[in-house]
Parts: C-alpha cells; structure tokens; sequence
C-alpha cells in the first residue's frame, strides 16, 4: 500500500465510524453510520476499503469484525495533500489563506491559530545562535 490514502465520502464515513468505536461487525458499522445504509452496501464498503489496505478483518464465528489497518491521523495528512496539490497548487500558504479569509472564525480560533503558528516559526534568536 502506498502512502497516499484516497477514500470516497461513503468510505470515509465507514473508516470514521472505526476510528471512533473500533473494531465491529457489519450490522454495528451500520448502526452507528448517520445514512440508513443497506447491510450488503455496508459490507461491499467494507470489503472495498479492506481490497484497499486501509481495513482488515478477524473472523468471529459465522460474522468478521473490521478494524482499522491505517490510522486517521495519516488519511487526514493525505487527503490534505492531496487537496492541496490538486486545488491549491501546492501551496499551504494558499490552502490557509483561503481557509482563513472564507471562513468565520472566532476571536478564539484566531488566537489558537497564531499561537500555532508562533510555535512553528523559528524564532530569531533561535537561529541566530546557530550562526
């Protein structure tokens, strides 16, 4: 499997639901999904993502309970790679401007992410010392 981790909104909605509640069954995966979703749609996602590497199974009597194969930080890291390199010409520094600039944030998410920002940026002192 590559590093490069693409998942449908379906699938990603299925991946969620293990990431939050672990390993589970078909009919549990189900339940817990926000869409009423047929079992066999249930099940082909599954055994779509698992043909994928990201999900692997263990059976359990007559039923297999699913879990995880990749962990949800790294799909994260990837779909925003690849979001970025396909509608920001790879530029992060797009990808913060418009998400800054487009959205409504609060005077608290600002300060969060300038106090992010500040913790990622050398500082001069830093690299004067360096020298």
């Amino acid at each position: 499997m590559t590093n490069d981790i693409y998942l449908t909104d379906r699938e990603a909605d299925v991946m969620q639901v293990l990431w939050d509640h672990g390993p589970s069954v078909v009919n549990e995966v189900k339940d817990k999904l926000a869409d009423d979703l047929a079992y066999t749609t249930v099940l082909t996602i599954l055994r779509t993502l698992e043909q994928k590497g990201y999900v692997k199974h263990e059976e359990e009597g007559r039923v297999h309970r699913y879990a995880a194969a990749v962990k949800e930080n790294a799909a994260r890291k990837s779909a925003l790679q690849h979001l970025t390199g396909k509608l920001f010409k790879g530029s992060s520094e797009l990808l913060f401007t418009h998400l800054v600039s487009d959205q409504k944030l609060s005077a608290d998410q600002i300060k969060r992410m300038r106090d992010l920002l500040a913790e990622s940026t050398p500082k001069a002192n830093d690299s004067k010392k360096e020298k």
